[in-house]
């Protein structure tokens, strides 16, 4: 089973890293499955420059 899904934020660059984190705990844990929901983070000015947070270190 393959969900997609997606959400968009403006979020200030020196912001971005420490948001980004909550976001992804919070959407990682909003229900209790018996398998893990994992939450792929990317970062960018525009679609076309979207860049995993994997990347750097998150």
């Amino acid at each position: 089973l393959q969900i997609h899904d997606e959400l968009l934020f403006e979020i200030k660059e020196e912001k971005v890293l420490k948001i980004a984190k909550e976001i992804k705990k919070i959407m990682e844990s909003v229900v209790k499955l018996k398998v893990p929901l994992e939450v792929e983070i990317k970062v960018g000015d525009n679609w076309g420059e979207l860049k995993n947070l994997k990347k750097f270190n998150f």
